[in-house]
């Protein structure tokens, strides 16, 4: 099929895009069993970024939600509920910024700190995992 793409819109190399392809499946099927772990731990890979986002900040205890939106590149309603979950499980704290009543700070919680104490190890386990089961991928970075 791709050769015959190829043949029809020319300067395609068949052998790259079979490897491609073959990085998109990998990384398909890695975010599925990632998803699948959050799972068992009651979250998903938004709620996890927001998690590692605030604990990875060495000089901050707290972020502004709009600089989690920012970062995590999704909308401002989308981190609102993210962030109102999150506080629901007990995993962060919302307060109002002493600057700016209307702007929200956002720190991790003693639980949340232990969630991700929990889920790290398997975290990390599955993403060496997959290293080792589908070879190294190069990223362009």
């Amino acid at each position: 099929m791709v050769r015959g793409y190829a043949d029809r819109f020319g300067n395609v190399d068949p052998a790259k895009v079979f490897e491609a392809l073959e990085h998109m499946r990998a990384a398909s099927i890695l975010i599925r069993e990632i998803d699948t772990y959050f799972m068992t731990h009651d979250l998903s890979q938004l709620r996890f970024l927001t998690l590692i986002l605030i604990d990875r900040e060495p000089e901050r205890t707290s972020l502004a939600a709009s600089e989690i939106a920012d970062r995590l590149d999704v909308s401002r309603p989308v981190v609102t509920r993210t962030l109102q979950s999150l506080e629901l499980a007990g995993l962060v704290n919302v307060v109002s910024s002493e600057n700016d009543a209307r702007s929200k700070e956002i720190s991790l919680t003693q639980l949340g700190h232990g969630k991700l104490n929990e889920v790290l190890p398997g975290y990390f386990a599955i993403l060496h995992a997959s290293r080792s089961e589908r070879g190294a991928w190069q990223c362009a970075s």
